[in-house]
């Protein structure tokens, strides 16, 4: 729409387009109550009318069938089209003309805003799904006239309309209340009724106002939506929701003006006490995961702690050297839970974790001499499972250089990542004395090995660049679902 409009709607200002875009982003409802297909035109400059947008009507039988944006009007309508374009122009009175298979009552009105007719809306009515009901039909096209005019006289749609994005945006289908001026119910749909029903309301509601009902209703609840009182009298053009112990009903009203006076408002209603159920439940099983990786994260930095007492407890160099790798390890895997337990999600950003992690392995690795860190590049989003492999895999090697090759003169440990789609390159290079003659054969590099071809269906190895010191490279598969 806004590539069409760019293209061929010269004169509007990018304030008109936007008026535009909240119009078509709001105009279900209309084509809803009016049974209506509903197509938005502007002049191309050359004369004609071009469709820029188009909505069918869930209410009732649609008039195209094929799509029409971007089409140029034909000529029957471009007189119709041509009236509305007029500026002292009106909604017309609807015309019935056949069209094919069966007849058709089509209206033109001129959409306005800030005083100029920027567009033209045509409403297109097949005449097969006009409602029996003759009571309803009635004040559903009472209403829908009254919408036209508002749009015609550029007050449809409100600026403060809320986004039709929003989760259980209540539809005309799913109930309708019509209101006066003072908040008294004068017509609903049965669906509004049982949405009504399923608040507790059991008593007759036509001619009650509707927010001395709801207020029976909501008296015993500690919390209430702050928009209840304006929405449920109609006087704003927002959403609220009522809940009560025997269900939730997310309302949406639509104030209803004549000339510039408020003369009433359309109430939709919708029953989404199973959708926030739902909701509720997914929020609790989030919260259980994320106290879940507290707890474990807790526990792994009791172990850790232990650890650490029993390495200064110990007299032999070798007990305190292995009880410090354990205690890595476990910290390395810690940190993972940590992240984890901050979020709702089973993935994990590896990117800011790394830099900690890549500190905090070098530091831990048995050396006094002065060791830098450096990371560059990306890991992207990785599932939890792999997050905790790949962590105590470069806190495993991050440690053997420093401990291997930094640790009589210090130096520099860099860590690069490379991500394309499913595939990770890991590279770990320290400056050091470099591989020499020395077997690769300690229970760091067994647990690399075994860890990268298990669990992360990879593989590794060694070398020595030619400019000195270590490198190892890691080439592993990261399953889709973890993006």
């Amino acid at each position: 729409m806004r590539e069409l409009i760019h293209r061929y709607g010269k004169d509007l200002s990018e304030s008109d387009i936007a008026h535009l875009h909240m119009l078509v982003g709001d105009w279900q409802v209309l084509s809803d109550i009016a049974s209506a297909d509903l197509i938005l035109w502007i002049p191309d400059g050359e004369g004609r009318f071009l469709a820029v947008a188009h909505t069918r009507p869930a209410s009732g039988f649609t008039i195209h069938l094929d799509d029409v944006v971007g089409l140029a009007a034909s000529p029957m309508r471009s007189g119709m089209l041509t009236a509305a374009f007029a500026p002292d122009s009106r909604p017309e009175v609807p015309e019935v003309r056949w069209a094919g298979s069966y007849s058709v009552i089509a209206s033109a009105l001129p959409v306005r805003h800030e005083g100029r007719v920027v567009a033209a809306l045509t409403l297109e009515i097949n005449i097969q799904s006009l409602r029996v009901f003759e009571q309803q039909e009635q004040w559903f096209h009472q209403t829908a006239n009254l919408i036209c005019n508002m749009i015609s006289q550029g007050s449809f749609p409100s600026a403060s309309v809320p986004p039709t994005s929003m989760h259980g945006m209540p539809r005309l289908i799913d109930g309708a209340i019509n209101l006066d001026a003072e908040g008294r119910v004068l017509d609903l749909t049965p669906n509004a009724r049982s949405c009504l029903r399923r608040l507790g309301l059991r008593e007759e509601v036509n001619g009650a106002v509707l927010a001395e009902l709801i207020t029976e209703v909501v008296q015993d609840q500690s919390q209430v939506d702050e928009a209840l009182p304006v929405v449920i009298m109609g006087k704003a053009s927002w959403v609220a929701e009522v809940e009560s112990p025997a269900g939730t009903v997310s309302f949406r009203a639509l104030p209803l003006e004549d000339n510039g006076e408020r003369v009433g408002a359309l109430l939709l209603c919708r029953d989404v006490s199973e959708m926030r159920r739902r909701e509720r439940e997914l929020m609790t099983k989030d919260a259980t995961i994320r106290e879940i990786h507290h707890r474990v994260k807790n526990n792994l930095q009791t172990v850790s702690a232990l650890l650490r007492m029993q390495i200064r407890r110990s007299d032999s160099p070798e007990v305190k050297a292995a009880l410090g790798e354990a205690e890595r390890r476990v910290a390395s895997i810690a940190r993972v839970h940590e992240e984890l337990s901050q979020t709702a999600s089973e993935t994990v950003d590896f990117d800011n974790m790394i830099s900690r992690l890549l500190r905090m392995s070098a530091a831990m690795a048995a050396t006094d001499q002065l060791v830098e860190t450096d990371f560059v590049g990306s890991f992207g989003v990785i599932d939890a499972d792999t997050a905790s492999v790949l962590a105590v895999v470069i806190s495993e090697l991050v440690a053997n250089g420093v401990e291997h090759g930094l640790a009589d003169h210090g130096g520099k440990v860099t860590l690069e990542a490379k991500r394309e789609g499913t595939e990770l390159d890991v590279w770990v290079r320290d400056d050091g004395v470099g591989l020499g003659d020395k077997p690769l054969s300690g229970l760091g590099t067994s647990i690399v090995r075994t860890l990268v071809r298990g669990n992360l269906k990879g593989a590794i190895d060694w070398s020595s660049p030619e400019e000195g010191g270590t490198q190892a490279h890691i080439h592993a598969h990261i399953e889709e679902e973890a993006n």
